[in-house]
This record gives C-alpha cells, structure tokens and sequence, in this order.
C-alpha cells in the first residue's frame, strides 16, 4: 500500500520494518556486502506456506517450470538473458504480485459485494469501524493529530482515485488508490501532496532541510547520527539528479513513490556479475541452470514464487 511522503525519520522506521523491495533491501539481502541466500528463501518467498511449497517441488519439476520462465524473459528468443531482459522481467513481476495483491484486498473491503468500496467499507476493514475527523480541528494528543493527518491524506487520495464520482471505488479505482505509482492520472496528487507536507517556503521545491523535517542536531553533539547520514546521502545520490540541492516535482516522485526500474537493475546485473561464467555480460540456458540455487533466490523469480504461480511459468501469451 502506498505510504505517500513521510518525514525522513518516520521514513526510515517505516523502511527498517519493510520486505526487501523496500528502502533498505540493499542491506538485507547483502549484508556487509554478503549474499544472504537463506534470508531470501525463508522471509522473502512470502511466508512459511510458500517456503513449504517450494520444498515440495521435486527438481524435475522445478527444472521444467524453471526453463520455461527463462523462455518467457528472454524476449528476442536469442537464447540469452540480457540485463535489460532481467530487469524488464522483475518490474513485470513486481507490477504483477501488486496488482494481485490489491485485486485480493478489493474482495476483502468489499463487503456488500456490489463491486466498489466505499469509504465506509475501507475503514471498517482498515480499523474495525468508521472514522470521522474534523478536517479543520487539530487535537491536542500528538498521536492522534497525527493520525487524523494520516487519516485525512488517506481519505484525499481515495476521493482522488474515484475518478467518476459515484459513492465506492471500481476495482480499477481502488488499484490507483491502493498503488498510485501505477496510474498515470494519480501522479499529480501525489506530487501535490508531498509538496504540502514538505515545502514549508511555497517556493515549489523541497530543500535538504525541508526534507528532513524537523530534524534538528543536537548542540552538544560532533556529528549527525547515523539514520540522518543516510538520509541526507539518498537526498544527494538517489534523489537530486541535477545536484542542485533541492529536489523538483520530477525528483520528489522518486523519493515519494519509489520507481521499481532501479531495484530491478540493480538485482539483474548482480545476476549477471554473479552468474555470467564466460563474462559475455549476458545469461545463458545452461549458465542459469548451472546456478539454479541462486536464480530461484533472486527478485528474477520473486524468490521462488513464480515456479507455483502458472502466470509465469505457463501462459506465455498473457505476458
């Protein structure tokens, strides 16, 4: 579920308490710079349920399914995985489980069964009940002033996401809400929003300061702690592209909804670096099959999943 743009100490919990597709996969997947192979196959295949069901697979099996996913990533049918085959591939996969994932939270919310949810539905599913601020009363607790913040972004996203106006989102709908990162006609909002919370000068622009937050260093203290070191070095190497110390509409995107294309560059050339025997910078059948261990531990196979889910590994023509 979409988050939208937090402060960066509220942004790195949130992301300390992620799956690996998360702010900091990176170090936990490689843990000072080792690849963790049984912290891919036990807490990153989706759960105990899906470990078990990996095991049952016998390798013929596996093999079988595991040549045909190959087949389907290698998009030119020239018997090689190229990098930007591998990394087309895990975006595809990410955008899938996504868009399941949501399709299965629209049967949860949808409680009438008329095919919408409505923002009454959305809260009993969400809190056990239906939830009512004020939109122009603060409350004296922080916690709940924070919540109903939180709360009323929720509540401005959906009515954003119900592009006809009628009382519930459609499936398609309630997809923008829940993933707006995967709808075009969503990307404004979000902009819009971030630039609310964070541009506290109106100038249209979110400076390094502004997106710490109220962050501010201890006088007693020689350095920054850690988190704001590696906040303010995401601000400068993955989000300020043009180096001019703040970050623009374009640039806050990448921060507020994270593009999945780096991830998935990321894991194919370490597939490549890691697998590619005869340094052709590419993958073949056998080089694959040769190190199946690690192939079926990697975001290439959504650690595994895809051997049990026939969208990939079976119907060629839906992908």
């Amino acid at each position: 579920m979409y988050l939208g743009p937090r402060p960066a100490a509220l942004g790195l919990l949130l992301m300390c308490a992620a799956t690996a597709r998360a702010g900091n996969a990176e170090e936990l997947h490689y843990p000072q710079g080792e690849h963790r192979t049984d912290y891919d196959r036990e807490a990153l295949l989706g759960g105990q349920d899906e470990v078990d069901e990996y095991v049952k697979l016998n390798p013929e099996e596996q093999h079988t399914r595991l040549k045909s996913i190959i087949k389907k990533i290698d998009l030119n049918s020239d018997g090689f995985l190229t990098e930007s085959e591998l990394s087309s591939w895990i975006q595809m996969s990410f955008k899938h489980y996504a868009m399941q994932e949501a399709k299965q939270q629209f049967v949860e919310y949808n409680k009438n069964n008329d095919d919408t949810v409505t923002w009454d539905e959305y809260n009993i599913q969400m809190y056990d009940r239906v939830i009512d601020f004020d939109e122009n009363t603060a409350l004296d607790d922080a916690e709940e002033e924070s919540f109903r913040q939180l709360h009323l972004k929720d509540k401005k996203r959906f009515e954003k996401a119900n592009r006809d106006s009628s009382p519930g989102l459609s499936l398609e709908e309630f997809i923008a809400f829940e993933h707006p990162e995967e709808v075009d006609y969503m990307t404004e909002f979000v902009i819009q929003e971030a630039l609310e919370e964070h541009d506290k000068n109106h100038d249209g622009f979110v400076s390094l300061e502004e997106f710490l937050g109220d962050y501010r260093r201890d006088p007693t203290a020689t350095e920054d702690p850690e988190w704001i070191l590696v906040e303010k070095d995401r601000f400068v190497n993955d989000y300020d592209k043009d180096n001019d110390g703040r970050l623009d509409p374009e640039e806050l995107l990448l921060w507020v909804m994270p593009n999945n294309q780096g991830i998935a560059q990321e894991e194919a050339l370490h597939l490549i670096d890691e697998m590619d025997l005869n340094g052709d910078r590419k993958l073949s059948e056998a080089e694959i099959l040769e190190n199946q261990d690690l192939f079926l531990t990697s975001e290439a196979t959504d650690y595994g999943r895809q051997l049990h889910d026939e969208y990939f590994y079976l119907y060629h023509d839906e992908l």
